[in-house]
C-alpha cells in the first residue's frame, strides 16, 4: 500500500510541475481609445501563470466578429514575476466593424482562455 502511496505522490508532483500545469491565458481587462477615423490603440490585460521560456502568454490578438484577425500584439517574453500584466497596440480597424473579439495565446495550449467581446468607441 506504501508503494502505490509514493507512487500517486510522484504521480502528483510530476503532474503539477508540468508546463501544462499552468493553464490557459485569459483576457481580463480591454480598453480602446479611437485615435483617428480607422485608427484604435488597443490596451489589453492578460493573466496566465507564466513558468519560464518553454510556456507564457506569447501574444494577444484583435478580431472582426467573423474570426478575422485585425491585428496582433507578439509578447516578447515571459512575464513570471508581473501578473497580471497589460500590453497596448494601435490598429487600422476597417470602418464596417463595431465589435471585436480579444483573445490572448500560450506558446502550449495555442487559444482558449477567457476571451472577451467589445465595442469600438464612436
Amino acid at each position: 500500500m506504501i508503494k502505490y502511496s509514493v507512487l500517486i505522490m510522484c504521480g502528483l508532483l510530476a503532474f503539477t510541475s508540468s508546463p501544462v500545469f499552468a493553464g490557459e491565458v485569459d483576457v481580463i481587462a480591454v480598453d480602446i481609445t479611437k485615435v483617428e477615423a480607422d485608427v484604435y490603440r488597443f490596451t489589453v490585460t492578460v493573466r496566465h501563470a507564466d513558468e519560464g521560456w518553454e510556456h507564457y502568454a506569447d501574444r494577444w490578438e484583435v478580431l472582426d466578429m467573423q474570426g478575422n484577425s485585425l491585428g496582433a500584439r507578439v509578447l516578447m517574453h515571459p512575464h513570471v514575476d508581473e501578473q497580471p500584466f497589460t500590453r497596448s497596440m494601435t490598429s487600422s480597424i476597417p470602418m464596417y466593424v463595431k465589435q471585436v473579439t480579444i483573445r490572448a495565446h500560450d506558446k502550449v495550449h495555442d487559444y482558449g482562455g477567457a476571451e472577451m467581446v467589445v465595442s469600438l468607441p464612436h
